[in-house]
């Protein structure tokens, strides 16, 4: 066997399980592009290979989102990146390891970036137009998913609590099929037995149809409980709205999302009169995961579409729950529908027994290990500079356990790849949800807390992104500077430039009568009170609402204080050279403080190059997610 990239050619002899690997010496080579040669019993050849540097970017759906879907591709494409390139490595969930997996790597072009990583791309790019070199972004990625389906079987043998977990997991997704045929006979006979199964002569297109008269459907408002005058508990409702696309969208297939917080309801979905899915007891995977519906293209016009569902609830109020409960092209649908009963099923007989719906088959994409097995195991062991992470959010309330977690997945990756320490740089969770009004415990801060731990860690790194998240949306639109911010770490690094790459970083606290002196390291420029503006929006595109400081007369905002009792209020804090004091009237004798501790916390503390302070306490106070 011999393979040959440009001047570099090495021969090697294939093995009996029919594999072979070669190392080829690419320190004296170009960029490219060159064409890559295999010759044994055949001949391949692979043209428009680059030589550059490669990262893989990991996590879950904020490193997933794509350009498209964090405020379009406006701006972008404009200059030469065909030598930036994403690779994606399909969503496959597997119980043993996988070698290999489909794909191929794409060219970034104004074409095909909406459909590229937003935080993989906005890195790339930043890294491509300093370093000169081809930029490569392997995107592993799946939305909802916790740190533990990222971690080798192996690996997670090596902590109790996290083995025992993935066993128990494991034993449902194997148990899970024995458990669905019973949960199938069982409702089919007892719908047939009360006078409950679906059966209708109706014709679709009378509810469904672009040109329905609207006269008689009520007006109901979700997410929300789906009623109303004329809406019957149990039976048959439609729900149907207009949807416009985003611009450009017409003719192209679109994905319709039913989110796990429906209730009680199996829906039927149509687009412009026509049926594109449906989810009946017999599908349902009883796993509350989110119900994905295509629109082919050839159903997708510019301008208005018409949304309906019909809607079967055989047992239980019909509930739509969550923010984003029903997403078109990622748009939530929340507000204003319209809504029609087309049949009402009898109350039934007090004390009938109802079968429960099957609600316990574990989501495999949230099964430990599994997602490493499928999808991080075949890129291994491609050369890579290094790891790019965006997740979290699915252990917010495992917020201690991810202290133990989340050094173990880099150390196993490490180890798996063979290639040394390579850099692992990872993104803090940014803030998002409502406003608290006093200060409070917070599942989202101690999970920031448990990440910046992990810098312990060597060749590790993080962007702080407490600014730039949304109280409404946990996906936030700005994934601009999250690519950048990475950048930086990697820049300073990696590439030996001397560039500032984080905000201050609590160093020291020193208390002083009614006052606690705070120290910080990374301080570069000197520590700034960002001016904070007067009103927000709560979530992209919504209007405008005020923000309301929690210390109105201080300099800077986000501390907190307590006493001995434990009890936290705001505090007043003022910038002195690199250190910030920080008390409060209602504090005499002050034993802790904490910065930007809360889901979602107003905090405006810089250092002089504009990068964000972490979120940091003084205290060793147990925490929420501390086991007792």
């Amino acid at each position: 066997m011999k393979v040959t990239l440009g001047d570099c050619a090495v021969t090697t002899t294939t093995g009996e399980n029919g594999k072979w690997r070669v190392a080829l010496d690419l320190k004296q080579m170009g960029c490219g592009p060159h064409e890559l040669v295999v010759e044994g019993e055949n001949r391949l050849t692979i043209s428009d290979v680059l030589i550059g540097e490669v990262w893989l970017a990991s996590g879950q759906s904020n490193m997933q989102q794509t350009i498209r879907h964090s405020g379009g591709t406006e701006g972008e494409g404009s200059q030469d990146f065909s030598t930036l390139r994403q690779f994606t490595v399909p969503n496959t969930p597997s119980q043993k390891p996988s070698a290999s997996c489909e794909g191929n790597w794409t060219v970034a072009s104004p074409e095909t970036i909406g459909d590229f990583s937003a935080v993989g791309y906005y890195f790339a790019k930043t890294l491509q137009n300093d370093l000169k070199v081809p930029v490569g972004i392997i995107d592993a990625t799946w939305g909802g998913t916790p740190i533990e389906a990222w971690i080798s079987e192996d690996a997670l043998a090596t902590v109790p609590s996290l083995k025992a977990a993935k066993e128990k997991i494991w034993e449902e997704i194997t148990s899970y099929p024995r458990r669905k045929e019973q949960f199938i006979q069982q409702f089919g006979t007892w719908l047939a037995d009360n006078g409950r199964e679906d059966a209708s002569s109706i014709n679709p297109e009378d509810f469904a149809g672009e040109s329905v008269s609207e006269r008689d459907w009520t007006i109901v408002t979700l997410p929300g409980p789906l009623k109303a005058p004329g809406l019957p508990d149990c039976g048959v409702i439609w729900i149907r709205r207009s949807v416009v696309p985003e611009p450009g969208r017409g003719g192209q297939n679109l994905i319709v999302e039913f989110e796990d917080g429906s209730r009680n309801l199996f829906e039927a979905v149509y687009w412009n009169g026509q049926k594109i899915g449906e989810l009946n007891y017999r599908s349902y995977r009883g796993d509350g995961s989110s119900r994905s519906y295509e629109v082919p293209g050839s159903l997708v016009k510019e301008g208005e579409n018409i949304l309906a569902a019909r809607l079967f609830v055989p047992v239980g109020a019909p509930l739509f729950d969550g923010i984003n409960f029903i997403r078109v092209g990622g748009i939530p649908q929340g507000g204003a529908w319209l809504a029609k009963a087309e049949k009402a099923f009898a109350p039934l007989p007090k004390m009938t027994a109802v079968p429960k719906i099957l609600t316990n088959q574990p989501q495999v994409k949230k099964a430990h290990a599994l997602l490493f097995n499928g999808m991080i195991s075949p890129i291994i062991p491609y050369a890579i500079k290094g790891t790019l992470w965006y997740q979290g959010e699915s252990n917010a309330n495992h917020a201690w356990e991810y202290r133990t977690a989340f050094p173990l997945l880099i150390a196993d990756w490490r180890n798996r790849w063979a290639q040394g320490d390579f850099s692992f740089y990872f993104c803090q969770l940014p803030n998002f949800m409502k406003k608290d009004e006093l200060p409070t415990d917070s599942e989202w801060a101690e999970l920031r807390e448990s990440q910046s731990l992990t810098l312990q860690v060597p060749k590790t790194g993080q962007a702080v992104l407490i600014d730039i998240g949304e109280e409404g949306d946990i996906h936030p639109r700005n994934k601009k500077d999250v690519g950048e911010r990475l950048a930086r770490i990697a820049l300073a690094k990696d590439y030996g430039r001397e560039i500032v790459f984080s905000g201050p970083t609590y160093q020291g606290m020193k208390i002083e009568g009614d006052k606690i002196q705070i120290t910080f390291q990374n301080v570069s420029g000197g520590l700034v009170a960002k001016e904070l503006p007067k009103t927000y929006a709560p979530k992209t595109g919504t209007a405008e609402v005020p923000l309301t400081l929690p210390s109105p007369e201080s300099e800077v905002q986000g501390f907190s204080i307590c006493g001995v009792d434990g009890k936290w209020v705001w505090a007043d804090a003022k910038i002195e050279g690199t250190d910030v004091i920080v008390w409060s009237e209602k504090v005499s004798e002050p034993v802790a403080v904490r910065y930007a501790w809360a889901n979602n916390p107003t905090c405006n503390l810089y250092n002089g190059e504009g990068l964000p302070a972490s979120p940091f306490r003084t205290d060793d106070f147990a925490l929420t997610t501390q086991p007792r």
